[in-house]
């Protein structure tokens, strides 16, 4: 399966100026979680384009990230990845990324000798783990108030 994916690297200052301006001006229609109809005019002609609202939701997190100077990369929910994309995703190295297959805590399949994942399985453990994260800072903060090391209400 090919994987349509879309990689922006990261931004200049000009295109990260005109990302925050355009995210501000557009962040007052993305609360109402309604499609968005836009404009678009070039010097010939005006066409209306209407985006449905979770588009509209996905353009304001793209126009964020690239205020703040980082790139994005699109990849759909049913896409297969090869290690090396996953590990990418989950900041991991492609090692550690295999022994996470091999350990069954990310599905995987064989394609001859080559290991697939599927997107939705990479990101079903990215929260996983995310959630484990928070519970244990949760409990460290807990102790700490607890013990009384200066974490406490204030």
């Amino acid at each position: 399966m090919t994987v349509l994916a879309h990689r922006q690297p990261p931004p200049t200052e000009q295109e990260a100026a005109l990302a925050r301006r355009s995210g501000q001006n557009l962040s007052r229609f993305v609360a109402k979680g309604r499609p968005l109809t836009l404009r678009v005019k070039d010097a010939e002609q005006e066409q209306p384009i209407e985006l449905p609202a979770g588009a509209v939701r996905m353009l304001m997190d793209i126009l964020e990230a690239m205020a703040a100077g980082r790139g994005v990369t699109i990849i759909p929910e049913n896409a297969e990845l090869t290690t090396v994309q996953a590990a990418d995703i989950l900041n991991v190295s492609r090692p550690f990324l295999i022994g996470l297959l091999e350990g069954k805590a990310i599905p995987h399949r064989m394609v001859g000798k080559h290991r697939r994942i599927r997107m939705e399985d990479v990101m079903a453990y990215k929260a996983r783990i995310d959630a484990d994260r928070e519970r244990v800072l949760d409990q460290l903060v807990a102790d700490a108030q607890e013990n009384d090391m200066g974490y406490g209400a204030p």
